[in-house]
């Protein structure tokens, strides 16, 4: 008679169409990993570009560089709003993962730390201690600290899945430094790519710009830009908030954003009555 089989390991997520947090939480060495292959591949690309005889499409710097300024924040934007949604799964499963690292290297974080950190967000929403970014009624605080809190909050999500000890304090010390280095890499990557010319005078402060946007819609978007309105993720839909769920797919509509994460367009879903936060995503 055969007895009951003992459960195997389970399966690794499959690479391409799993989300980059599936990974994480089942090896404790993703981060080495995913960052010695976003860092590899941006020293390839250098080589390739360097030894390639490339050229930079802009050699010296026009006036006319300056009308690109607004086309690149807004396709930076763009990447951010994309981002966002493939942190939730809300593309297509085939190309969602693909989606996501794209985006990622656009906005200079890659996918995986966006989205590990973003999930923190929705689990502890406006949480003063787990929260990557709780909400603060001034602008320019809250964009400083959104900012000098993300690898805080990368090392607390490694300590809640691997365990809080002084080894991982080490581990996560080493690959804080490993993940800086890697993205030095893909910076450079992207100085190379454009020339200095376009880097400087487009790319750099369209990142900058669109940093500060993303940052803006988090911050009044759980109503931190009100005088002395309760803090939590809130709709608003006039004056500039309308333009802007008009244009970059309802990202002002962040309260069904926290009841409704998969959905794509915010702005568009019927939420009901007092439903609760939706729960956080399967990997």
């Amino acid at each position: 008679m055969g007895g009951v089989r003992a459960p195997g390991p389970k399966p690794a997520p499959p690479l391409l169409t799993s989300l980059p947090y599936a990974q994480f939480k089942r090896d404790p060495r993703f981060y080495v990993k995913y960052d010695g292959f976003w860092g590899a591949a941006a020293l390839a690309l250098i080589a390739a570009l360097e030894f390639g005889g490339y050229e930079a499409p802009v050699a010296s710097f026009d006036p006319w560089v300056l009308g690109l300024l607004p086309i690149a924040t807004y396709l930076l934007i763009m990447a951010h709003v994309f981002i966002h949604n493939a942190s939730h799964g809300n593309f297509p499963k085939p190309i969602n993962r693909i989606m996501g690292e794209l985006c990622g290297l656009v906005v200079l974080t890659k996918f995986a730390s966006w989205e590990i950190v973003h999930r923190r967000h929705h689990r502890y929403t406006d949480d003063p201690v787990n929260d990557p970014h709780p909400a603060e009624r001034r602008y320019w605080p809250y964009a400083w600290h959104t900012l000098s809190r993300v690898e805080q909050q990368l090392q607390r999500e490694y300590y809640d899945c691997h365990g809080d000890t002084p080894a991982a304090h080490r581990y996560e010390t080493f690959r804080a430094v490993w993940s800086f280095g890697t993205a030095l890499f893909l910076l450079a990557a992207w100085y190379v790519l454009l020339g200095p010319v376009l880097f400087f005078c487009v790319f750099v402060p369209a990142s900058v710009l669109a940093g500060l946007f993303v940052v803006h819609f988090n911050w009044s978007g759980h109503n931190a830009h009100t005088v002395d309105g309760p803090i939590a993720p809130i709709n608003l839909d006039s004056g500039y908030f309308w333009w802007g769920n008009r244009i970059f797919f309802g990202i002002y509509y962040h309260g069904n954003h926290h009841k409704m994460a998969r959905a794509f367009n915010p702005m568009r879903v019927k939420i009901r009555e007092g439903a609760s936060t939706e729960a956080e995503e399967p990997g």
